[in-house]
């Protein structure tokens, strides 16, 4: 313990915390793993980085702080909470690079909008988005509202924190730092690696690590591994963006549901707010899925015909991807919470066992 320099913890979504020490050596390893994915996002010692994720126990603040402070960036470690003060920083200190989860950076979309503040008054370049699973059709909804290119940054607090993989500019997959960690994809029932290119759970080895080195950590992240080149010039293998955690994954009435699909789906129509609940229930012995939508503002003052039109729309998209039915419930904006860290997307109301 003499040698361990700083701990962290997990965010605890699969449970109780779990504990991680650092090294000094660690440390700057980590530092090394995000300095690489906020230049392959195009940044350098003349930008400035407005960070957004929490610091604390949490690894994601402190993480991109070191990655930005290595290219000598300028930092501005705002850290969590007082929505409407990040976004005056943000216009008044220049930022050109954020970092949060990605529905927080929705969340600063819409506060900006409410606060009359256009994206072309801000001077964001790209942004970072991270520690939850997120669809090209909400990348797509971030950039057109905040003006940024919107990369995928990928971390485990187990393996080091953010950095462990990053998307270039290509934004075709993230780059593992595969001088420091080993990547495979293995069937998540069996445990059998599978073949490159495959559909398979995440699995990680700490090459380089001194503190909390752990071989063959099963991730529960589902993705896809790729080593075709990539035109950035980098050789990295790349993992393609989850798909969800093995442990978000539902089972409802025997089909496999992740909520990204649901996601997926929702942003595809693009006539709602791009916030969202599933709640599952159990009654007389079958599983009953409802998805909760909050309506746009726009839409409050629709008419009830056309708002029992826009349901039908999302119960038949959303009943031909996922293969079983739902019953969809359009809310009242505001009316599902906003989180300035990981979205709470599920709510399982069945009794377990």
């Amino acid at each position: 313990m003499e040698e361990v320099v700083r701990l962290h913890a997990s965010s605890g979504t699969t449970g109780k915390q779990i504990v991680v020490g650092y090294t000094e050596k660690d440390l700057d390893t980590w530092a090394e793993c995000c300095a690489r994915a906020l230049t392959a996002a195009g940044a350098t010692k003349h930008d400035f980085m407005h960070v957004s994720y929490g610091y604390g126990l949490f690894t994601g603040g402190f993480g991109l702080h070191g990655g930005a402070e290595k290219i000598g960036m300028t930092i501005i470690p705002v850290s969590t909470g007082n929505t409407q003060r990040q976004i005056n920083i943000i216009k008044d200190f220049g930022s050109t690079y954020i970092c949060c989860t990605p529905s927080y950076a929705l969340y600063l979309a819409e506060t900006m909008q409410e606060m009359g503040i256009s994206k072309d008054e801000i001077k964001l370049k790209a942004g970072l988005f991270g520690a939850e699973p997120w669809t090209e059709e909400m990348r797509q909804e971030i950039e057109s509202k905040l003006g940024l290119k919107a990369l995928d940054i990928y971390g485990l607090t187990e393996i080091i924190g953010p950095g462990v993989a990053f998307e270039c500019s290509e934004q075709g997959g993230m780059h593992i730092n595969e001088d420091h960690f080993i990547v495979e994809t293995i069937d998540p029932d069996t445990g059998e690696v599978l073949p490159e290119g495959s559909q398979g759970e995440i699995v990680f080895t700490c090459i380089t690590k001194e503190a909390f080195p752990v071989i063959r950590y099963r991730t529960r992240d589902i993705g896809i591994l790729k080593r075709e080149k990539c035109s950035c010039g980098r050789t990295l293998v790349k993992m393609m963006k989850p798909m969800g955690r093995s442990d978000d994954m539902l089972i409802i009435r025997g089909v496999n549901v992740f909520p990204s699909q649901v996601e997926s789906v929702l942003l595809q129509l693009g006539n709602t707010a791009p916030y969202y609940q599933l709640i599952v229930d159990r009654v007389n012995n079958t599983d009953t899925l409802e998805i909760q939508v909050e309506i746009s503002p726009d839409m409050f003052s629709d008419t009830v015909k056309s708002l029992e039109d826009h349901e039908k729309a999302i119960k038949s998209a959303v009943e031909s991807t996922l293969g079983i039915s739902a019953h969809i419930r359009l809310v009242e904006p505001k009316s599902i919470p906003r989180t300035e860290g990981k979205a709470v997307r599920v709510v399982d109301k069945r009794k377990k066992g």
